[in-house]
């Protein structure tokens, strides 16, 4: 049995025919998925428990992204603040995130996106829950942030990870997984594919991180957990095991990190 470990299938985009994507992803093997929610979209908290009820096994995840991170400008402990009242009203709720830093787009100001990325992992420790991590283009930023709020004490996962070898060293340094989505399949992902081969298979969680970043062959479409199946053969391809060992550590990480 797969989990998907991080999607957004309580977004807009599968609200059409959520029914079918669940079946879709049982059919293919896909037994549990972790959904990712923002704690400041009303809807989508809402849709979540749409989602629920149709997928008994499904669990969440709650936080602000880097992208909202300038709602809070004024107050950055109000999002924290917010991602726990989102997580009070939602008993499937078991991480915070997703939460860190996203320089590629600057959407918030770069000081904004740290302490609102701060507040975060502080509500986290007080919670004791794992995060879960977003980066990009912000490298080193996240480890002085993650080092200086002594995060390793939670652990999470850095989710679509897309860094190199070394990268991948530091994340796993600090005690944080690694989950590998579509990327890893796209031809010219060399330096991924070697950090799909050098993790400790204990260490590893697959993802779809839909709609986005589906794998080839669906490259182009909407992504949908179903799709996670593919992340685990190319990663059994390039580590030279089974699908099957793949399926089963990254569900034994992901019961030991995000606690059923």
């Amino acid at each position: 049995m797969l989990i998907d470990s991080h999607c957004h299938i309580a977004g807009p985009e599968f609200i059409d025919d959520l029914d079918q994507v669940i079946a879709r992803a049982q059919e293919a093997g896909v037994g549990r998925t972790f959904v990712i929610l923002a704690a400041d979209d009303r809807p989508e908290l809402e849709q979540a428990n749409q989602v629920s009820a149709r997928w008994g096994d499904v669990r969440f995840s709650i936080g602000v992204h880097p992208h909202a991170a300038g709602k809070f400008a004024s107050d950055p402990g109000e999002a924290a603040r917010e991602v726990g009242r989102a997580i009070d009203a939602q008993p499937l709720s078991r991480a915070i995130g997703e939460i860190g830093l996203d320089y590629h787009y600057d959407f918030a100001p770069r000081e904004v996106q740290q302490q609102v990325f701060r507040e975060q992992i502080r509500l986290a420790r007080r919670l004791k829950r794992p995060i879960v991590i977003h980066t990009r283009e912000a490298e080193d930023d996240t480890f002085r942030v993650l080092m200086e709020e002594q995060a390793s004490e939670i652990g999470g996962v850095f989710h679509c990870f897309t860094g190199d070898r070394t990268m991948a060293r530091r994340a796993l340094d600090i005690g944080f997984h690694l989950s590998l989505a579509g990327i890893v399949t796209f031809p010219r992902a060399l330096e991924l594919k070697e950090v799909a081969r050098m993790v400790p298979l204990d260490r590893l969680l697959v993802e779809t991180d839909s709609p986005f970043l589906a794998p080839v062959p669906h490259r182009g479409t909407r992504n949908e957990p179903a799709h996670v199946v593919r992340v685990a053969e190319v990663i059994a391809e390039l580590r030279n095991t089974s699908a099957e060992a793949v399926a089963d550590a990254t569900s034994e990480n992901f019961d030991r990190l995000f606690v059923p």
